[in-house]
């Protein structure tokens, strides 16, 4: 296990670096720059800026400079907010996409986990069908809309709850864990479902049930267990999309958040912080996707590394 994880480990870093330079490229061959707008900048101007901003060195040097200082952990400074580093701006827009994120997961997982859980359990009952059809309707519905409309009725209709704004843990956060979790509710109870069936069905639960065992014992102590490993994987690549930053919910209830400033950065051709978030949500991919490897070993004894 510890080899797998090493060797997981070193990946990391190549695999890093071929996304920052595939994103730099990419900004690189998008039309405009983040100084120019309707109006054309004098030529004078124009090529002060870019010797300000190293601009005017081959792209190679340019290149160089980039690598180096993701190797550093040094994005610089953000283009759109002088006098403001990258990381500055990370440091303070992590937690919040960070508490949204894990609130809206564990959310999700104890819900999706409960109504797959009984649907397996009540196959083709009205429990089973009623949670696959509001399953189906979670992930039919999208987070502009799903979003709104609860503005529209908890804030503005009935005034249960504050509409907007991030002001830590607090009932505004309420709205938009309900948001952004519905959608990872319901494809976290479908593949809760699916597992827990395929694993009712094996010769080791048969045997579980023939040595007298509770039908409890036999759901939490071994069929559960077995029937978690496709949420395992979803939850690996799900974490890291949530803890980075969910732009769509961002937007609509002004948090100040990852996603919403990785937008700015992309409208603002904000080189240095598009690379710096980035390279934040790859680690996290990369991170999460190695965690969980290593937690089927502990869901599935039978696999070993």
């Amino acid at each position: 296990m510890g080899r797998f994880i090493l060797r997981r480990l070193i990946v990391i870093g190549p695999m890093l670096l071929v996304v920052v330079s595939l994103t730099w490229g990419l900004i690189r061959l998008a039309p405009g720059n983040f100084y120019s707008g309707e109006k054309k900048l004098p030529a004078a101007i124009e090529k002060n800026i870019r010797e300000k901003y190293g601009l005017d060195k081959p792209w190679y040097v340019q290149y160089g400079r980039m690598l180096a200082n993701t190797v550093r952990g040094d994005f610089g400074e953000s283009l759109k907010y002088p006098g403001t580093s990258v990381n500055s701006i990370l440091a303070a827009t992590l937690p919040v996409s960070a508490t949204l994120g894990v609130l809206a997961y564990l959310l999700a997982l104890v819900v999706g986990v409960t109504a797959g859980t009984i649907a397996a359990l009540r196959q083709n009952s009205t429990a089973d069908y009623a949670s696959m059809a509001a399953a189906m309707l979670g992930i039919s519905m999208p987070n502009f809309v799903l979003g709104p409309t609860l503005v529209l009725l908890f804030a503005l209709t009935w005034y249960w709850l504050p509409p907007a704004r991030w002001e830590g843990f607090s009932t505004h956060l309420i709205l938009p864990v309900l948001t952004l979790s519905a959608v990872y509710m319901a494809y976290i109870a479908r593949l809760t479902r699916s597992g827990m069936l395929e694993v009712l069905r094996s010769n080791y639960i048969r045997t579980a049930r023939a040595k007298g065992l509770s039908e409890r014992e036999v759901v939490v102590r071994h069929a559960l267990r077995g029937g978690l490993l496709p949420v395992v994987s979803f939850s690996g690549p799900a974490l890291a999309f949530l803890i980075s930053g969910t732009v769509v919910v961002e937007r609509i209830f002004a948090l100040p958040g990852l996603g919403n400033y990785f937008i700015n950065a992309n409208l603002n051709r904000d080189e240095p912080l598009i690379i710096g978030i980035v390279a934040f949500m790859s680690i996290a991919v990369l991170v999460f996707n190695l965690i969980v490897d290593v937690a089927y070993a502990f869901f599935d004894p039978r696999i070993r590394y």
